[in-house]
């Protein structure tokens, strides 16, 4: 997998295999990358966290637009050890990132110190995950008012129309391919 936009455009990724792993596709990124854009993101002051991370693809590409705060949580210690190797190989300033190698619940449990601007939220397909994960995190208070919130989920969830979810602003639900992309702002 390479980065598609930014500083480390074209650079390799390395990414783990097995059931589970489905890193977002070029033209996914291309099209998350582009919404995001065309609603005014300016990567530069906006803090990021890339929840259920896997590869971190999301993330990274967001560091090569020049974000300078980016957290990776992601519970496969083998995934994080990833994650961690590609950021060194790019060169990516420790001081700029946090990956946490823990179940994301127990990571969405406390207050965070400062809420996140761009959250992205991948959750593994059919374990029907993205509900709770993503009202711990507007609970304990990790996604900033204004925030974008990213969801990348199978076609079969739809947004979910109750809830504190059901309270942000849905502006985008598209689809590509087996992989639904819902897009609020908080």
């Amino acid at each position: 997998m390479r980065i598609v936009g930014g500083k480390y455009k074209g650079r390799r990724l390395k990414t783990c295999e097995g059931p589970g792993y489905r890193p977002a596709t070029m033209k996914v990124r291309e099209s998350i990358f582009s919404m995001l854009m065309a609603r005014g993101v300016g990567f530069s002051d906006v803090r990021v966290i890339d929840m259920f991370a896997g590869s971190g693809s999301l993330g990274m590409e967001c560091l090569s637009r020049g974000v300078t705060t980016a957290w990776f949580i992601e519970k496969s210690s083998k995934a994080a050890g990833l994650i961690r190797k590609n950021l060194s190989d790019l060169g990516v300033e420790k001081k700029c990132v946090k990956v946490v190698s823990k179940d994301l619940f127990g990571v969405l449990s406390k207050k965070p110190d400062t809420p996140f601007d761009l959250v992205f939220i991948d959750p593994p397909y059919g374990k029907d995950l993205l509900v709770p994960a993503l009202e711990k995190a507007l609970k304990k208070g990790w996604i900033a008012p204004g925030a974008l919130v990213l969801a990348e989920v199978e076609t079969a969830i739809s947004a979910p129309l109750e809830g504190p979810i059901a309270e942000m602003e849905l502006l985008t639900d598209r689809e590509y391919g087996q992989t639904r992309i819902l897009l609020w702002r908080n």
